[in-house]
Order: C-alpha cells, then structure tokens, then sequence
C-alpha cells in the first residue's frame, strides 16, 4: 500500500470537529474527510514544533527522544516510521518541513526534495537557568497580531508553494515506474503558522466570516494561570496593545491561509487521481494555535487550541466515519508501520502510541493522551493527560488542573480544587506516576546546558550548517548525451500508448 502523509503547521484541531467546519472555504479537505475516519479529539504529544514532530515520525515522548525544544537534536538511533518501511522494501521521500535539529537530516526518508524553513543548529536553545529570561531574536512576539493582513508572497508562501510543487513532480516521476517499490510520500507545509499574512483571493473568501473573534474573550493577565502567564511574557505582550480589528484580521488570515493549503492539498490530490495511483491518506498537523481565545495565541499550551490538532485517514479497509475517543500524534507510527506491514516489535518496548486501525474499527483504547512540554515559557517541564471526557495536567512549579471537555469545551471551569472531584484526580495522579519529573526536568536541563556550549563553540571560526542540502544532479535530468533519447521519452511519458 503507497501512503501520501499531508502535514501542516499550527492548524488547531478545534476547527475540525467532523471534518472541516461547516463554515471553513475548504473543498478538498472536505471531499478528503467524506472518504476519511475522522478523529475528532487527536492531540500532539507536545505543542510546539520539533517536539511534536519528532513524536509523530517515532511514536516516542519527547522525554523517551530528548527532542524538548525546538533546538534539540533529534538522534540517529531513534527509528521513525520512514526507518520501518524502508526494512519493508518502501522507498521514502518528503517535500518540506519536518524542523529536524542535528547533523542527520533524514531519519530514515530516502529523500528530501526541500531544504527545511527553519533552522537546524542548536541556536533555538531555552535555558532554565534563566527564568523569566526572553530572547527576542528568536522568541514569538505579538507582531504576527499587529502586522497580520494581505501580501501576495512571503517567506512562507514561497516555501509552501515549492512543498507543493515538488511533491506533485515526485507523484508524476513515482507514476513513471522506474522503481517498483512501494512508497511514502510526505508533503509538509509551513501553513497556516503565524505569520497571519494571506493572498487576496484567500482573504476575500471570509469578508463576511462570522468567526473573527474568539469564543473566550481575553482573560485579564491576573486571572491566567500561572503556565499562561509565562507564555504571556515570553511573547511580550506588554509591548503590544490589540485591538478588535488586528485580532479579527489575524484570525480571517489565519482562515484564508487554510483556504490556500487547501488548494495545495488539491493540487497534489489531483496529480493522484490522474496518474492512477492509489494510496492511504493521511491528513494532520504538528499542533494548534489559540488564536485570541482566553487571550492566548500561537502554541506552546494544553489547551485545546493549541494542543488538539485535525486527524483524518484514507485508506482501504476502512470505512469512512468519525472517531471520538481521544488519540494521538504518537499513533502515526504505529499505524503507518500496520498499513503497510511493517514489524516494529523490537522497539516497541519504548513506544509511547498505538496503532489507530483497532480503534477505527471499533476497539477501545489500551491507554490515555499523554502531552509533555519542556521548552520556552516552561520554567520545569509539565505533563498532559487526556482520558475519556477530561483532562489533566500537572507541573512542579504550577497548581495541577482538571477540565471536564464533555461539560465544558472552552475549558472555563478548572475542577482541580473540587472536592468532588478527588476520585478523578487521584486516578489522573496514579497515571501521571510514569512521569519522574525531577529526573525528566533534570535531563531538559543537562541537554539544554550542553547545546548551548556547543552551540556557542560552533558559532566561532568557521561555521558549517547542518541545514538540509537539496540534491538536484542536472546533469542526469531530462535528455543527456549517455542517454537514449528513444528510450528516454517512451519511459519518461505516463500514461503511455494513449
């Protein structure tokens, strides 16, 4: 079975309750959810970048990895789903982001078609020892607010529309035949992450949207929770003063960004359909933005805008149909590996998922959502879990917190110091207990305190980037001279004889 992965960046999953919402200018990723089990409470395993990335290819906690940050390497011995169906004979590529940090910019893909749109040295590093410490090169400030409206290219579009480009290249040359093996196809976007800057065409879509102002208004900074407040700080809000219409623009960018993806979607969808190819589908993103709800923007939060995030699958022997029961970003790998057969019993002693294919088809789930995060804003790592209807989450520096989402799916209503309350705590505190927070804020701080020497010593003299290099060899594209221009055209055409 081929697999094409669809992966974007920073779509919150509340925005897909059964599919795209109603409201949304998405007509691809609507035909997609209609032939899709839909997941209506997937969650990432931590919600910021290359944590959450990293989790997603290996089925792994960022405490099992190490990836807690966005400059933390991602090792070569953690095998990923690539590195599982490459031993099942597939071959396996991806067009764009993955925020791979580290010398080994592969883990286990075959081929990259993009550099990635971020950095992969060690210079994105937090620092513990420092709390309350902000580093305005790199830290996310209110500005993407402020500044959000119309352009008809950015850094980002130019990324995204090369992402799409060449992943409709690969679906054409993989039609060819030239190579029998199965594949897996990865195209990851940088959209709709902030910046909240849209085309025109996008933008107009939502002139009229009835949805450009958050559900939750604003909490005063002294009502937030403690973790908020940090995440308030870290984005400097107190040099920004917003008002209704820059959080109204921000958010129909933000909207008419989906509506720009989803062209892309359907672009590499139609390439697909017309080259004849069949394969899974799966549609997801690395984690959500809060997008002004409680005042909250971008990620780096358990609450649902920014921790819950769309996860559809396409695939034969399942019946299209929407799936309520919480699941995770750490599935992928699992699943992946049970689509096409792939045996990962000798790692999965320290695997943190499960596949979701027992799920779609009706089973229960063995275990619960388990989310970390251990990067900026954090001053000790703090720990998610998401079982039936409620979620929990702990932290040595904060006061725990226990949410209803059945009864309360803005998640207003913190029941931690209920005392009606004390059996659900007490099952949530005796699940937690996988967690040694000394230990794993200890190893967040060890790691942290090691890249940051080295990153400080690299930086000195000459510097060599460990950025991806795309490998595009001219010299064997289109017609050469130790080629046969006969046999070149007839193998190059797909289909042929028509």
């Amino acid at each position: 079975m081929n697999i094409l992965i669809l992966m974007v960046d920073q779509l919150t999953g509340t925005l897909f309750p059964d599919g795209p919402a109603d409201w949304l200018h998405l007509p691809n990723l609507k035909r997609l959810a209609e032939r899709s089990t839909r997941f209506a409470n997937a969650y990432c395993a931590s919600p910021l970048c290359a944590p959450s990335r990293g989790a997603f290819m290996s089925g792994q906690l960022p405490s099992t990895t190490g990836i807690y940050d966005n400059a933390a390497e991602f090792r070569s011995d953690v095998p990923t789903f690539a590195h599982h169906l490459r031993r099942r004979g597939y071959q396996t590529c991806m067009s764009g982001k993955m925020h791979f940090v580290g010398p080994d910019q592969l883990h286990g893909l075959e081929s990259r078609l993009t550099t990635d749109i971020y950095p992969a040295d060690f210079g994105w590093t937090p620092d513990y020892r420092k709390p309350g410490e902000r580093i305005d090169w790199w830290y996310h400030n209110m500005g993407s607010v402020t500044g959000a409206g119309v352009a008809e290219i950015t850094n980002q579009m130019e990324y995204d529309d090369e992402v799409a480009f060449l992943a409709c290249q690969k679906l054409y040359d993989l039609a060819r035949g030239h190579d029998e093996r199965p594949w897996c196809l990865m195209a990851s976007f940088t959209h709709p992450h902030d910046p909240y800057v849209a085309r025109r065409k996008y933008w107009d879509l939502y002139e009229d949207c009835e949805h450009l102002m958050p559900r939750v208004p604003a909490l005063p900074y002294e009502a937030q929770d403690p973790h908020s407040r940090r995440i308030f700080d870290a984005n400097d809000w107190r040099n920004y003063e917003l008002t209704d219409e820059m959080i109204a623009r921000a958010r129909r960018a933000y909207f008419a960004n989906l509506s720009y993806l989803d062209d892309k979607v359907g672009e590499i969808l139609q390439v697909l359909e017309d080259t004849r190819q069949e394969a899974a589908i799966l549609f997801t993103s690395d984690h959500g933005d809060m997008l002004g709800e409680r005042g909250l923007w971008y990620k780096m939060s358990f609450y649902e805008g920014s921790s819950r995030v769309p996860l559809m699958l396409s695939a034969p022997g399942l019946e299209p149909g929407l799936v309520e029961t919480p699941v995770s970003l750490l599935d992928v790998c699992p699943t992946l590996a049970e689509l096409a057969g792939a045996d990962m019993s000798e790692v999965l002693p320290w695997a943190d998922g499960e596949s979701l294919l027992p799920l779609a088809r009706g089973a229960d789930r063995k275990t619960p959502v388990m989310m970390e995060y251990a990067a900026e804003a954090s001053i000790t790592p703090l720990i998610c879990l998401r079982e039936g209807r409620w979620k929990y989450t702990a932290c040595r520096a904060d006061p725990e917190q226990l949410f209803d989402l059945e009864a309360d799916p803005d998640e207003r209503r913190d029941l931690a110091a209920d005392p009606g309350h004390v059996p659900v705590l007490n099952h949530f505190r005796e699940l937690a207990e996988r967690w040694d927070l000394d230990r794993f804020d200890a190893d967040v701080r060890a790691s942290q305190a090691r890249r940051l020497v080295v990153y400080d010593a690299l930086r000195n003299g000459r510097y060599y980037p460990w950025d991806y290099q795309p490998l595009r060899d001219a010299s064997e594209r289109y017609m050469r001279n130790h080629m046969d221009l006969n046999v070149l055209e007839t193998a190059q055409r797909f289909p042929r004889g028509e």
